[in-house]
């Protein structure tokens, strides 16, 4: 009886032991519960503009710490994407979800766009045949010609070549569009006209409006974003440094202030929302950073982690493969706060996979922060072609049909063509436009066939029901005060000029150090020119009224001259492999062409002083220059002025010849006729006059 009384009091303080370790244990969470509860009470007693910069981050440990969004670290992001945003598929779609969530739990509507085109008619004058060979006779005599055609006095022989012809439609936000067609269909002139960029001289008649503002009365390269299909990037900055880049200068648009009125309104409903949301929402609201939560959330949806620190790459440099190199052009526009999209065939190089994983990331986007977007592809695998909701088809610079994906076969059946069970659908319509291609689709073999062409289906469509409801759409004007206030950009940049200039002078700080072999080269070429420089016109001392020797310094400083003016030839091929993404970038509105010029100006003037002062230093006073420390630094301050000069000039031919061959003929030329005008081979009072 002992043993079994002292085995039940031993078994019941077990039981008490158990129960008072659980009750530790839930008065340890209730405790962190209340001590977050405190914390999160403490930030929103803050002012405004702190408030949007503090949060509640949650450690590895579990615990709540206070942070400021602008100092987050890269450990700590990648550590709050891993909880938001895993490699599952849907875990993107459940991110977007929860965001969407916290924004329609206090009531607030996202800004939304529609872009409608109505009788849009582009065409381009071009001479074709022999004239139109990149000979130098041709150039001259086009010269020639436009001269001529601009006095009126001889007509163009130009061609008019119709690009687009008389196309409507309208761009539905929260809807997924393929724009689809085959090449020389028009499809990347449709998208550079929908996005503000199409080249001044094509002819362009027609109409273009975002929620029913027309292309003057907004910014539209701040509003929305074209991804070229070109794949233009700095080779010697990194994937994450592109992004993080772009990410800076292109700001955050309306984010901030959505953020704002979030908050206020969380505050007065005394909300508390999930706070890895909170951080992500208000880092990426924070402009001015070097590293953006946006930019790892970018690479991890586009799958470019596993090189997000690799070099892009140029022909020079070893980098990434050429469809990470896609991704990154895709990912260089979306890191932007911009609502409308137009992306021009960014499959190429892609397998079939990454295609259908940056398509499905796209249609998340859309769908859930009723975004707008219009992707062109050449040839959709079927599960990528699936994930869209309307469609645009292209053929002979006609919309053959325009609207929901689910009607175009029913179209084609109307006029006989079926696309056979086993045939993927983008791949029929492609082909069943084509006169070489299209009978194999003929349905009714028991009537004769006859080759519909463009323009007919074109026609047709206007008749066939889903044709009929887009004419009652277009012919209904679109109510402006429906338009969100922050749905178009009205600002030229997206930030300040001050910030845009820091982020510049940081990129072409990073660049140099980058490119640092050049300019230790350059020191050592001038080194080596100073030391046989001292050996050639070695004198100890010059007579004032020596004249004898007077032909020998004029040398030295002849040579001088030449040998500083030629150590700034460097800066044309440096130069020169930029220009193609300065042109994109200032076409996207990243920065004015002054901002991006200054840096590269003023982080060289040091250079240039070290340059110089390795020459005068070495060579002055043992070629025998006259020992006054005056004059020495007069000479100094005339070669500077010399280095700065010859750099500025050849930077300006650099980018005036915007090729390296013509460049370099243009910069030889110029050479030339500096030197046979600075007064060295010729004096001035040696011309003859009159």
């Amino acid at each position: 009886m002992m043993e079994d009384g002292g085995s039940f009091r031993s078994g019941s303080s077990s039981i008490w032991k158990n129960n008072d370790a659980d009750e530790i244990f839930s008065n340890s969470f209730h405790q962190e519960d209340d001590e977050e509860a405190l914390k999160w009470a403490a930030i929103q007693k803050l002012p405004t503009f702190a408030r949007m910069r503090k949060s509640l981050l949650t450690s590895l440990q579990g615990e709540a710490v206070e942070i400021d969004v602008k100092k987050l670290g890269l450990q700590e992001r990648k550590d709050l994407l891993e909880r938001l945003v895993n490699l599952d598929e849907d875990d993107n779609e459940k991110f977007l979800l929860k965001i969407k969530d916290r924004i329609d739990r206090v009531g607030i509507n996202l800004p939304t766009i529609e872009v409608r085109f109505n009788h849009l008619n582009i065409e381009a004058e071009a001479h074709v045949g022999s004239k139109s060979l990149p000979t130098f006779s041709n150039f001259m005599v086009n010269v020639v010609e436009v001269l001529l055609n601009s006095l009126h006095v001889l007509p163009s022989r130009k061609q008019h070549l119709s690009i687009l012809k008389d196309v409507s439609g309208i761009i539905k936000p929260s809807r997924l569009t393929l724009l689809l067609g085959p090449p020389s269909s028009g499809k990347t002139t449709l998208l550079l006209a929908l996005a503000g960029k199409l080249d001044p001289n094509l002819k362009f008649s027609g109409k273009v409006t975002y929620n029913g503002h027309e292309m003057n009365e907004f910014v539209p390269q701040r509003t929305c974003a074209y991804v070229d299909q070109n794949d233009l990037h700095v080779g010697e900055m990194t994937v994450r440094e592109t992004l993080a880049f772009s990410a800076r200068v292109q700001g955050v648009g309306p984010h901030y202030d959505l953020l704002a009125e979030l908050l206020r309104k969380e505050k007065l409903a005394n909300i508390k929302p999930d706070l890895d949301i909170d951080v992500y929402m208000k880092a990426v609201a924070t402009e001015g950073q070097k590293e953006n939560l946006i930019t790892d959330y970018i690479l991890r949806i586009l799958g470019l982690e596993i090189c997000a620190d690799t070099f892009v790459g140029n022909a020079m440099l070893r980098g990434i493969s050429g469809g990470q190199r896609k991704r990154v052009t895709t990912g260089e526009m979306l890191v932007g706060p911009n609502k409308a999209l137009f992306m021009d065939e960014i499959s190429t190089g892609l397998d079939s996979s990454t295609t259908f994983q940056i398509v499905n990331s796209m249609k998340h986007y859309v769908h859930i922060m009723k975004g707008t977007a219009v992707i062109s592809l050449l040839q959709p695998p079927p599960e990528t072609y699936n994930l869209f909701d309307d469609i645009v088809l292209l053929s002979d610079s006609h919309i053959i049909y325009h609207g929901p994906l689910d009607r175009i076969l029913e179209f084609f059946e109307s006029f006989g063509f079926k696309c056979p069970e086993r045939k993927g659908v983008a791949d029929f319509l492609q082909e069943v436009t084509s006169k070489k291609d299209q009978e194999q689709y003929w349905e009714h073999k028991d009537r004769p066939y006859r080759f519909v062409t463009s323009e007919e289906f074109s026609e047709a469509f206007k008749s066939f029901h889903v044709g009929i409801r887009l004419g009652d759409e277009l012919g209904t004007k679109f109510d402006k005060s429906k338009s969100h206030p922050a749905a178009l950009a009205t600002k030229k940049y997206g930030v300040g000029k001050l910030e845009l200039l820091k982020a510049c002078l940081s990129r072409e700080y990073l660049l140099m150090k980058r490119n640092s072999f050049v300019y230790i080269f350059k020191f050592c070429q001038v080194f080596i020119m100073a030391m046989i420089a001292m050996t050639i016109f070695l004198r100890t001392e010059m007579h004032r009224d020596s004249v004898a020797h007077g032909g020998i310094y004029v040398g030295a400083l002849f040579y001088a001259v030449v040998v500083i003016m030629f150590n700034g030839v460097a800066e044309v091929s440096m130069v020169v492999s930029r220009l193609p993404v300065f042109y994109k970038q200032r076409g996207c509105l990243f920065f004015p062409t002054w901002i991006y010029a200054l840096p590269g100006w003023i982080l060289k003037i040091p250079l240039t002083f070290v340059e110089v002062a390795v020459w005068v230093f070495l060579t002055y006073y043992v070629i025998g220059f006259d020992p006054n420390i005056e004059r020495f630094f007069r000479q100094y301050l005339v070669l500077v002025l010399v280095h700065q000069m010859a750099s500025g000039l050849f930077r300006l031919v650099a980018a005036v010849g915007r090729d390296m061959t013509v460049a370099l003929t243009f910069g030889s030329f110029i050479n030339a006729i500096l030197f046979c005008m600075s007064g060295f081979i010729l004096s001035k009072d040696s011309i003859k006059k009159g």
